[in-house]
């Protein structure tokens, strides 16, 4: 039999259950599953940040790009600036 130690036993991530109608609040750990579903959760969410900072850097180099290229064109920064707006 495998006993958790006191420290062991804090860092086991826990629900907070609260009946309304006794105002009665209960700590519990959470299940395998549930920790599961947490982690699932927490890599989708951290996909979808990377692919919308990809997208933000993708924008912006696209801008650069296009800046750049009307400078080469002779137009000057205001007027580049003001096909901006």
């Amino acid at each position: 039999m495998e006993y958790l130690t006191h420290n062991e036993r804090e860092t086991m991530p826990t629900k907070t259950i609260v009946d309304c109608s006794t105002g009665i609040t209960t700590e519990v750990e959470l299940t395998a599953e549930e920790i599961a579903e947490r982690e699932a959760m927490a890599a989708e969410y951290a996909a979808q940040q990377a692919a919308e900072e990809a997208a933000k850097a993708a924008a912006a180099a696209a801008k650069a790009s296009a800046q750049s290229k009307l400078a080469e064109l002779g137009l000057t920064a205001d007027e580049i600036a003001a096909l901006s707006k």
